[in-house]
């Protein structure tokens, strides 16, 4: 790995094109390495995941939106379209993209990657499988194309914070996705560093979609960013330029959004003729949470088990959880967000709100994608009494193993205190979710593929589940445009859109 250093730049130093970072990220993309065994075998995991997720969600009112939006828009002129889940009729690619990032996001339920920044690297996915059922692409190319995806979306991560200066975390997925598109797609170095310019300038947007009252466009920011990935290289295809430099220009994006005309960044991106392993650094979610939540989940259940009185409230007079700047600030109580407490809240708020998740994770021993959520669930008495008694706080040894590059200590859990009524105390801690790489039961092929069952099992008949397995898995061996076996038809019906404007 190279590391690279990020600044801004005068417009009078005139930063030569090829020492700009989207030109790097070009080169990269550009760059025809071979595929090592594990990365395609994480590859096969993550595409497995996406399905499982998005399945899941296919009657959830932003899914049923966005496919309403994307039916909207078929077919009319060049290249075949791209399907959607759930259904077997193609679409524009654009929207096929937006749908299926809609509904592989909306359960919070797919992989992660956390350092500098936050991620789910795989909203990569639909996007670029998008332009590979357009164009007719190959099982490898597609496999490729995810790999860049990744790669760059993990090393931007582990390189620039956006959260810092309160700018959403999809402004990493504009350039990644259209990274990846331009590998799919076999483009040269100048297209593709045109779209990566194009795919950061469009998807710069404020964190406020995850603060406070969350609303349904969390679900929608990534596919917007993965739409606007796919116009971005379909632009530059045709000879259209972006704004340069678009990372260190004086009115760049880091100059007016990120850390100023002082900011000095260090970016690690592949050397040439290096292999993109960058997907093994990530982790997928066991539970349909937000990832720093993971462990905590785990931590419960395991306290459930071990200390049954923990769930009545009348025992329980305070319980702090020691963890991460992160955890405290974006879905602790240090958020200041009164919502996060708040019966009513929406899913997505509570999907943020690490008190009513382990309150709930305590009481049942257990977290389900629905029932956890419910507004019974949310409601009930002896819950609101409980959550009600949990606290975070920022505990700085646990905030350097969030930010840790070492995966070998790098964390995303921290210490329970429980003060019980009695006057007692219980402590406990956890470092990384039971499915972590080093947790206590790892995801490997047979979780990923019993994830899916599981999910998909009251949505799609026994046969397809399993055709789609067989497909994925043979990925790398499906031809120009078979493509489409990675698409799923569902056995359920599938609710219609409320009308919009197409």
């Amino acid at each position: 790995m190279i590391n690279h250093t990020v600044r801004v730049y005068r417009s009078e130093e005139n930063l030569p094109r090829e020492e700009q970072l989207a030109y790097k990220i070009a080169t990269v993309a550009a760059d025809p390495v071979a595929l090592d065994q594990d990365v395609v075998d994480m590859v096969i995991n993550r595409i497995i995941d996406n399905a499982s997720v998005a399945i899941a969600s296919l009657n959830r009112g932003p899914i049923v939106s966005a496919r309403g939006q994307a039916q909207a828009h078929p077919v009319t002129t060049g290249g075949r379209g791209a399907k959607i889940f759930g259904t077997d009729e193609p679409v524009a690619v654009e929207w096929a993209a937006w749908a299926n990032g809609v509904a592989v996001r909306e359960l919070d339920y797919h992989d992660t990657f956390l350092a500098a920044e936050y991620s789910h690297p795989g909203d990569n996915i639909p996007p670029i499988l998008a332009v590979a059922q357009h164009v007719g692409s190959t099982g490898e190319d597609l496999v490729r194309g995810i790999a860049t995806g990744y790669e760059i979306q993990v090393n931007l991560v582990k390189g620039i914070s956006l959260h810092a200066h309160k700018i959403d975390h999809v402004a990493h997925l504009g350039p990644s996705a259209a990274a990846g598109i331009g590998t799919l797609l076999h483009a040269d170095v100048e297209t593709i560093f045109q779209a990566v310019g194009q795919g950061l300038h469009t998807t710069t947007a404020t964190r406020q979609s995850r603060k406070g009252e969350i609303s349904t466009w969390k679900a929608h920011a990534p596919a917007f960013a993965g739409k606007m990935a796919v116009e971005a290289v379909d632009r530059a295809l045709r000879g259209q330029t972006s704004p340069v430099p678009i990372y260190e220009g004086e009115d760049g994006v880091i100059a007016w959004m990120l850390d100023g005309k002082d900011a000095n960044y260090t970016v690690p991106l592949p050397a040439a003729g290096e292999s993109k392993r960058a997907i093994l650094d990530t982790y997928t979610k066991e539970h349909s949470a937000e990832y720093q939540a993971q462990a905590w989940i785990d931590l419960a259940r395991k306290l459930n088990a071990e200390h049954p009185e923990l769930t009545d409230p009348a025992n329980v007079k305070a319980i702090v959880l020691h963890t991460s700047h992160h955890t405290h600030y974006v879905i602790g109580s240090g958020a200041n967000d009164p919502q996060k407490y708040d019966p009513t809240a929406s899913r997505e708020t509570l999907d943020h709100s690490i008190p009513y998740i382990f309150a709930v994770a305590l009481q049942d021993g257990a977290w389900d994608h629905v029932v956890s959520y419910s507004p019974e669930r949310a409601g009930r008495e002896d819950t609101v009494a409980l959550w009600h008694k949990i606290t975070t706080v920022e505990d700085a040894e646990w905030t350097r193993r969030y930010h840790s590059l070492d995966l070998n200590e790098k964390a995303f859990g921290g210490r329970v205190e429980i003060e019980l009524a009695d006057g007692s105390t219980i402590v406990d801690e956890i470092a990384v979710a039971d499915a972590h790489p080093l947790g206590a039961r790892p995801f490997g092929r047979a979780e990923y593929i019993n994830k899916f069952r599981q999910l998909a099992s009251s949505k799609v008949s026994a046969a397809e589940i399993d055709r789609f397995i067989a497909a994925a898995e043979n990925v790398m061996n499906l031809g120009a445009g078979e493509l489409d076996q990675l698409n799923i038809k569902a056995a359920v019906e599938l609710e219609a859109s409320p009308k919009g404007l197409f």
